[in-house]
């Protein structure tokens, strides 16, 4: 089974990294489509590293990457690409925590679409919580398994663009109704007439919840 890989950057303060950013991009994306978020966020962790790993799959369409198919979007089909997917992350965030000499509990997970669906599966299932989870324009996989599997209330940042017609901002709403129900702090964010991307509203906030994570 390959391990995953993705282009990193350095703590923009220099010297050792104190902690990480494990970055996961969406579906028919790769690692450099999210890997210049270090640059909009390094002035607030200045401390931080950061790694975007490309997903574990080709992307079936031929270009890119992809944590799991959508060829099946049911969710069924869409929780178990997501299982399978889960290993995958987590070699890779146990081995760049070792890499750099870190604590097991100094990185925090941020994802954008698929990704937001892969690091809210992954990041809450860890024994060793995430110091924060940012989902942007993502969803809830597997919801119900939640309150079985559930190994610790982990932080949750929500970003979703209300004009969003990939993944529609109810799927973060129903995000956000299920983490509070099963006792995780969540912060959302829905941003007027935002599509499917990332602004400056989300890149302020998501530096704010990395900053306010790695100073507890």
């Amino acid at each position: 089974m390959a391990e995953l890989d993705g282009p990193r950057k350095a703590p923009a303060a220099g010297g050792a990294a104190r902690q990480l950013v494990v970055l996961c991009h969406g579906l028919g994306a790769d690692g450099a489509d999210l890997i210049d978020l270090a640059g909009a966020w390094g002035q607030a962790v200045p401390d931080a590293a950061f790694a975007s790993p490309d997903a574990p799959f080709p992307h079936d369409a031929g270009f890119g990457r992809q944590w799991w198919s959508v060829a099946d979007r049911s969710p069924a089909a869409t929780e178990a690409g997501v299982r399978r997917a889960a290993p995958f992350l987590h070699r890779f965030i146990d081995a760049e925590l070792t890499r750099l000499g870190l604590p097991a509990d100094a990185y925090a997970l941020m994802g954008f679409s698929q990704g937001a669906m892969m690091v809210l599966f992954a990041g809450l299932r860890r024994a060793t919580p995430p110091r924060a989870i940012l989902a942007f324009s993502g969803a809830l996989v597997a919801p119900a398994s939640l309150a079985t599997e559930l190994a610790h209330p982990a932080p949750v940042l929500l970003v979703h663009g209300e004009a969003d017609e990939v993944v529609p901002a109810a799927r973060s709403h129903d995000a956000e109704a299920a983490l509070r129900a099963a006792g995780i702090p969540v912060e959302s964010c829905f941003v007027p007439r935002l599509g499917h991307g990332i602004d400056q509203t989300g890149l302020a906030m998501g530096g704010l919840a990395l900053q306010r994570a790695f100073t507890q």
